[in-house]
């Protein structure tokens, strides 16, 4: 017990925390770094330029301001002579890697005057450049003013571009406030924008009351960046959050650090400081990520210690007690203002508890967050490398898959035992109703079509002794490999009961009677769904297979499956396939439906009706978000469905057609004779878009109906609305992803429609999609764009 506990201590995150100091009034030593780790701390943020540099550049500012004030004459922007060395903290050293550095926050790289954007400029490209030759890894660099609302943000923009080229090995985080209303913006007297010139003052175009603003402007900066790999967020934490909307999307970001001033934390009644719950959730959330944000302690105070090396402290380590690390006691103390130094000390000496018992009582509870970390969930251990990881989707007529492959799947705690349940009931309900069976004896027949290794073989037989119901089981498959482990599990696992027989279901004739003639199978029980339900060809294989299901009882395991979908906002993957088609050498990345395990994503419709802050449980404590999921619910709409066995007519025109013939009619809509035309399907879906956003894509999904009968249905699904309730912890199958080549940009209140198509030539089956943008205006509806029309014909899975 003590080493499944400790293993499961193991799995939590880690939190890398570092000091950040606005002013920090002395360059970052190796003694100072030293110091700081032996607190606790894993890193420091550093300026790039001191004040020496800022006053320089005000001279300059001054002078030539002065210079032209009452001239006539055209005079040249001023130019910054290069940097000196009294102008930076910054040297060439092996500290470099434990630092963070900040570039200027004086500056105004989208300011309307040419003359001040000129100047910030030659600031900013002075420290890239310089942090960069420095061997600076991480780079902080302030995002666009909120007093300029939407002005400027394209020429800021194009700074950080250029900034990318400047800095080929360099980070770039952007440092932004969840929402520009709950962002206190402190211009110092040495700001530039406070000179900007008065034909040049303009009022910001901001957007009133959206809280979206801040948002919108990051993904105006990083479309305009072509989403580039090195450019993520620098997230700056209010006290208390915003909608969970607001929370989702920015988590969706490439968020690198969350940044938690001393304004962020409220006290409690312990006089401890404390992060209000929301905080704290979507801390943990973010920290489930496979790639975790750092944490920066901003402001807090100054490191204990600096000034008498030889202090001694006792530092925590996270271990707190329960009281000192509570939440604050009531809804009031997540609202107000932050104390004042006084008020703290006044809320310490109420609680009779010592400023100086802890040194770092911030870095102290971030590590008890740390330390008190849920456990990761079982789908969280088995998808923990596939994370926002693009696989193609499997061809398991064209290829044979490897054993690890199987393996996989047969880890799955969930499927396998709903497989066996819904073959025990249907075999409950053959003997219940009498039924006849296709054997001899009365054994109800089974045959498990695409048995891979085999566990759907033992879980037949697994429901035969349950239920007490004779049967006799055939295990079909294709892969010669898999097929000498069928053998060997015959001999060694199921003593001999089952017919191994390596064919494809298609050409197999059925079951071999006494005479030699063939029979026919009562229960056909298959795994052959994809990622979209029907994405792997499970309706074509059953389509082959079904001359050998009992005409009049035949029971096809699943008898049903339904695909669907909704759009979503995810920058990542975007720019994974953005990538793999630009530089990767693979044009037809947009092209593909990709298999992935979601984690870094938005949904863009979703359930309306839904509250925008975490709701209450019924003990009063906040719901809890730990999973990889966004917290508010989607709309998911049905795409189509498929249903078996088919109508024997459904086959026979199929038959008629195949081959060509004249009353088979003039052949398929897409290529070939139109043979498997009856597998086409095409929907056309809407989805309210309620707040703004970037479509970046499709996630798709599948239900199914193993077996419905006289006890109700057995299902699985992996549609996020109802996962929970059909198949809760199931892990065989990740959604699938349809790309968007170019996003398409969303308002609020807009619509979504999206079509789709799945085409077939006989030969190969594949998807096509599009999506459209509309708003309504004055009552008439308008089209706002249209995607490409996708089409995954090149990479169809083959029949």
């Amino acid at each position: 017990m003590a080493d499944s506990n400790y293993s499961m201590e193991e799995t939590r995150p880690m939190f890398y925390i570092g000091e950040h100091e606005t002013k920090r009034p002395l360059p970052v030593t190796a003694e100072l770094v030293h110091h700081a780790q032996d607190l606790g701390y894993d890193m420091l943020t550093t300026p790039i330029t001191n004040d020496h540099f800022h006053s320089r550049v005000l001279s300059l500012l001054s002078s030539y301001t002065h210079a032209t004030e009452g001239s006539t004459q055209a005079q040249p922007l001023p130019l910054i002579p290069a940097l000196e060395d009294v102008d930076t903290p910054l040297v060439p050293d092996h500290l470099i890697s434990q630092l963070i550095a900040f570039t200027s926050s004086w500056i105004d790289l989208g300011s309307s005057d040419p003359v001040i954007a000129h100047l910030s400029q030659q600031v900013f490209n002075y420290e890239v450049a310089y942090a960069a030759f420095c061997g600076v890894v991480t780079l902080v660099v302030p995002g666009p003013r909120a007093a300029n609302g939407t002005n400027g943000v394209a020429q800021y923009a194009r700074a950080i571009k250029e900034a990318l080229a400047v800095g080929a090995y360099v980070q770039l985080h952007i440092l932004m406030p969840v929402d520009y209303s709950r962002a206190s913006e402190e211009e110092d007297l040495g700001n530039l924008a406070r000179f900007v010139r008065p034909e040049y003052a303009q009022t910001a175009t901001t957007q009133a009351n959206n809280s979206f603003a801040a948002w919108d402007a990051w993904n105006s900066i990083r479309t305009i960046c072509k989403y580039n790999s090195r450019l993520s967020v620098a997230l700056d934490l209010p006290k208390k959050l915003p909608s969970l909307a607001l929370q989702s999307r920015w988590y969706s970001e490439p968020v690198r650090l969350l940044i938690l001033s001393a304004k962020a934390f409220i006290p409690n009644e312990k006089g401890s400081w404390v992060l209000h719950k929301t905080s704290q959730l979507f801390i943990m959330r973010c920290m489930r990520l496979k790639t975790t944000p750092w944490l920066l302690l901003a402001d807090i105070g100054p490191i204990p210690g600096v000034d008498d090396p030889e202090e001694q402290f006792e530092y925590s380590g996270g271990y707190l007690s329960p009281a000192a690390a509570a939440d604050a006691p009531s809804p009031g103390s997540s609202v107000t203002a932050a104390p004042t130094p006084a008020e703290a000390a006044q809320i310490a000496k109420k609680t009779g508890k010592k400023s100086s018992s802890d040194p770092t009582p911030y870095l102290s509870y971030m590590r008890y967050m740390q330390r008190n970390q849920p456990p990761s969930t079982q789908l969280e251990r088995f998808g923990d490398n596939f994370q926002d990881y693009l696989q193609s989707p499997l061809q398991p007529l064209a290829d044979n898959l490897e054993s690890i492959t199987y393996e996989v799947f047969e880890k799955d705690p969930i499927k396998y035992a709903w497989y066996e349940e819904a073959i025990a009931r249907a075999l409950e309900d053959w003997r219940d109703q009498q039924k006849s069976t296709s054997s001899e004896d009365g054994a109800v027949v089974i045959a498990v079509v695409g048995s891979g290794r085999g566990p759907l073989v033992t879980r037949a037989l697994n429901a035969s002794l349950r239920t007490g119901v004779p049967v006799r089981v055939y295990a079909i498959e294709k892969n010669p490999n898999a097929y000498v482990v069928l053998l060997g599990h015959n001999k060694n696992i199921w003593g001999g009961q089952v017919t191994v027989v390596k064919t494809d279901m298609r050409a197999w004739k059925g079951p071999v009677r006494p005479d030699g003639t063939s029979g026919n199978v009562d229960i056909l029980v298959s795994e052959l769904l994809g990622s979209f339900a029907d994405n792997e060809l499970s309706p074509e294989c059953l389509d082959g297979v079904q001359h050998v299901l009992n005409p009049d009882h035949g029971i096809s395991i699943p008898a049903s499956y339904t695909a669907h979908m909704t759009p979503i906002a995810t920058p990542k993957l975007y720019a994974d396939v953005y990538s793999r088609a630009t530089h990767g050498g693979d044009a037809s990345a947009f092209e593909i439906p990709w298999v992935v395990m979601f984690s870094q994503f938005d949904y863009l419709s979703v359930q309306p009706n839904q509250p925008h802050v975490a709701p209450q449980l019924s003990d009063g404590r906040k719901m809890r978000y730990f999973d990889l999921s966004p917290p508010l619910e989607p709309l998911v709409h049905t795409a189509w469905e498929f249903t078996h066995p088919q109508p024997p007519t459904v086959l026979a025109q199929s038959s008629l057609r195949r081959g060509g013939s004249a009353v088979g009619g003039g052949g398929g809509l897409v290529g070939g004779d139109g043979a498997n035309e009856h597998n086409f399907r095409h929907c056309k879906v809407t989805y309210p878009i309620q707040e703004q956003g970037v479509c970046h894509g499709l996630a798709g999904y599948f239900e199914t109906v193993l077996y419905s009968g006289s006890q109700g249905p057995v299902e699985l699904s992996t549609n996020p609305v109802t996962m929970d309730a059909k198949s809760k912890d199931m892990i065989s199958w990740f959604p699938i992803f349809f790309p968007l080549k170019t996003p398409i940009h969303l308002p609020s209140n807009s619509e979504l429609e999206v079509s789709m198509w799945r085409q077939t030539d006989d030969r190969k089956v594949w998807y096509e999609w599009l999506v459209e943008a509309f708003t309504t205006i004055g009552g008439q509806r308008i089209r706002l764009g249209t995607s490409d029309l996708h089409s995954s014909k090149s990479n169809g899975c083959l029949m």
